[in-house]
Order: C-alpha cells, then sequence, then structure tokens
C-alpha cells in the first residue's frame, strides 16, 4: 500500500489561508468608483436622447442597477475603513452606530453629483 494517499496532509493543504494583495482594497476601490462614473455618465446621457425609445431603457436599467450596487459598496467599504480605526480605541456601542450613521451619509454625500 505505498500508494496510499493522505487526505488530512491534502485538506489541510487546500485549505491553508492565502493572504490577499497587499492594494487589493485600492483596486476595488477605484474599480467600485469608475462604474460609479460610468453609471452617472450613462444616466446623464440619457436626459438628452429620446425616453420614448425602450431600447434605452435596458441601458438606462443596467446603469442604474450597476451604479446603485457600486455606489452602495464604495460607501459601506469607506465607512468600514473609517470605523476600523475607531473600534480599535474601543468605545461605547451607541456611540459607533452613530458614527457609523455618519460616516455612510458623508460618504454617501461625497458620491452623489
Amino acid at each position: 500500500m505505498s500508494d496510499a494517499v493522505d487526505f488530512e496532509a491534502l485538506v489541510r493543504q487546500a485549505l491553508t489561508p492565502v493572504e490577499p494583495p497587499a492594494d487589493l482594497s485600492a483596486r476595488v476601490e477605484a474599480t467600485l468608483q469608475n462604474l460609479t462614473e460610468l453609471a452617472q455618465d450613462e444616466l446623464v446621457a440619457w436626459d438628452a436622447r429620446d425616453k420614448r425609445d425602450p431600447r434605452i431603457w435596458v441601458r438606462t436599467t443596467a446603469a442604474i442597477a450597476v451604479g446603485g450596487a457600486a455606489g452602495t459598496a464604495l460607501v459601506v467599504l469607506r465607512a468600514r475603513r473609517r470605523g476600523s480605526r475607531r473600534r480599535a480605541r474601543g468605545v461605547h456601542p451607541v456611540g459607533v452606530a452613530s458614527r457609523a450613521l455618519r460616516d455612510v451619509s458623508l460618504e454617501a454625500r461625497k458620491l452623489l453629483p
């Protein structure tokens, strides 16, 4: 039985943690920012076009969905980054919640034109 496979070693090797790249957060943020800006540009261009053409509705609906999702993810990502610095100090949960809401509203105001 020299061909026996050590399944425990294989599972341990498969489940070893993998560190994400150092610039992953910056790349994700840049991608979300780019998607949000592209969706905004599409929606601004839609105002100038004929709104009765149903072929344009699909692009507009996609721009709203993609822009909304990317914008929301960007707001959450930036607010979490701000909150993680404060959480390290250890404060009262009500204070953390109020600051989190304030951070989310501040980041959302930055994205909206």
